[in-house]
């Protein structure tokens, strides 16, 4: 085997290992914020949770001795991407989680995968569409399905203006993990930090304005809610994010939306001792080969094995 390819497992190891890290933190996101919006309005705590995070990449970067970009095309972008992966998005799925349960919204936003890969075939092209990651999508997809079953999607159907809202959502993410593409080169924290900032800038006038928040009463739950979901599900998951846009592409990445689905089967197995059934566990399968399909980069020719 080459001294390349060699070097190239640990690193995809690494790549791999984070890309279940940022599942898990993301989630975890979806149930933060089901406990947040009951005492928080969805427009205050996405507005908290944007500026929370960004003041903890900003101490973060200051701590490391860097410097945020301070040219005003970068920012442009950061404002961009802002709307794309955080003011809109968060808003959105913060309102639909009032009426939703926080699984449905999860198996929803599921999807962002399918949005990506046909965003990239259909548009931008940035990389290749190749039928294997087709195969990762339809497999992903069909896994998801199959893990939830059909008891856990009764309640498509109803609330449907707050699934549809979840929906475009997906859209936005795909959306950012493309327009993402565009930060390669910048330390991974410095979009992360760039982009929350930008999201604050939006909401917190926005929260002052419809919400009042001075005037809200949340509780401790919903408060330990959203710094959970600031500082572990936003700060320490974009981080991870904008790395592994770079190291893994968007497809790739957006990969990871099926990951949180079997990583909460197993969270059930381990802490309340569930019993998936077997079909879950045939679903489980398909999304492992799903994400392996659009993660794994492609063998390079020429190299030789032992």
């Amino acid at each position: 085997m080459t001294a390349a390819v060699t070097a190239a497992k640990p690193r995809l190891a690494v790549e791999l290992a984070l890309l279940i890290a940022l599942a898990t933190v993301w989630g975890a996101s979806y149930t933060f914020i089901k406990v947040g919006v009951a005492t928080i309005p969805p427009v205050s705590l996405i507005a908290a949770r944007t500026l929370i995070a960004g003041l903890v990449l900003i101490a973060v970067i200051r701590g490391r001795g860097l410097r945020l970009p301070r040219d005003v095309r970068t920012w442009r972008w950061f404002m961009v991407q802002a709307c794309l992966n955080s003011a809109i998005p968060f808003t959105f799925i913060a309102w639909a989680e009032r009426s939703i349960d926080a699984g449905l919204a999860v198996i929803l936003n599921s999807t962002s995968p399918i949005f990506t890969f046909l965003l990239t075939a259909a548009i931008t092209r940035h990389e290749a569409v190749t039928v294997r990651k087709l195969v990762g999508v339809i497999a992903g997809l069909a896994g998801t399905c199959l893990i939830v079953g059909v008891e856990a999607l009764g309640g498509l159907g109803r609330d449907l203006a707050a699934q549809l809202v979840v929906v475009a959502a997906t859209l936005c993410y795909a959306g950012a993990a493309i327009f993402g593409r565009r930060f390669k080169g910048l330390d991974p924290i410095m979009p992360a930090a760039g982009s929350m900032i930008c999201g604050a800038i939006i909401l917190v006038p926005a929260s002052l304005l419809v919400d009042r928040p001075w005037t809200l009463q949340p509780s401790t739950a919903s408060m330990l809610a959203l710094l959970g979901l600031s500082v572990v599900s936003t700060a320490l998951a974009f981080t991870i994010y904008f790395r592994l846009l770079e190291t893994l592409g968007s497809v790739g990445t957006t990969a990871q939306a099926y990951l949180r689905v079997p990583i909460g089967v197993m969270i059930g197995v381990v802490f309340l001792g569930e019993q998936p059934t077997a079909t879950a566990w045939i679903g489980l399968i398909c999304v492992i080969i799903g994400v392996a399909a659009m993660s794994l980069p492609a063998r390079q020719r020429g190299a030789t094995s032992p």
